[in-house]
């Protein structure tokens, strides 16, 4: 339930991590191939066609690519650099 609550708080402070992966792609710090990686989630999750909850259920489908974006955003957060993380204040 914590950990839920936490991704919540992530959810509604999102618009705040847009300069944070920016960065991210922009680091010289970050290896190529990581970058590539993310990119790749990104994109395959919004080409494929296939959800874990259909978006026809309007309120529960929107959550559910609400939750892996948050998911993807944290996963990028862990394998930011420190410098990164203290800069955009995720330490």
């Amino acid at each position: 339930m914590v950990r839920f609550l936490k991704r919540l708080g992530f959810l509604f402070k999102f618009h705040k991590s847009i300069p944070f992966i920016v960065d991210f792609f922009r680091s010289t710090q970050v290896k190529g191939i990581t970058k590539f990686l993310y990119v790749g989630l990104i994109i395959g999750y919004i080409a494929l066609p296939f959800d874990l909850i259909p978006d026809f259920l309007y309120i529960f489908g929107i959550v559910d690519d609400i939750t892996v974006a948050t998911f993807i955003l944290q996963l990028m957060v862990k394998a930011a650099p420190e410098s990164l993380k203290e800069k955009h204040h995720f330490k």
